[in-house]
């Protein structure tokens, strides 16, 4: 586990976006913590749109929802922050998170 640089950490405390658990539902508790959803070459991705808020209950049952945590991440990057990654195949893992999530 990496520390998040502490320009970005001071850039997501002052985001309001990282008050709330990204997953917002009736399972929500304990205080919010910030979760790399992201890893690229075995480390973990130190972009703001790889990082989400989740609440203490997500966090700790992060293998639960490691999919619904991916697709979160990758909606909110842009496609220029996407191409960085190429490698990955974001891309294509989006295309199918999106065909599993959205209703």
């Amino acid at each position: 586990m990496n520390n998040i640089p502490k320009k970005l950490r001071e850039e997501m405390a002052q985001d309001p976006y990282y008050k709330k658990c990204c997953l917002k539902n009736n399972e929500c508790s304990g205080k919010i913590e910030w979760h790399h959803a992201l890893e690229f070459a075995g480390r973990q991705i130190q972009k703001k749109f790889a990082i989400i808020p989740v609440c203490e209950y997500h966090h700790k049952n992060v293998s639960l929802f490691k999919k619904i945590f991916h697709w979160i991440a990758l909606r909110r990057a842009t496609i220029g922050e996407l191409k960085e990654f190429e490698r990955a195949n974001f891309k294509r893992e989006l295309i199918i998170l999106n065909k599993l999530f959205k209703k």
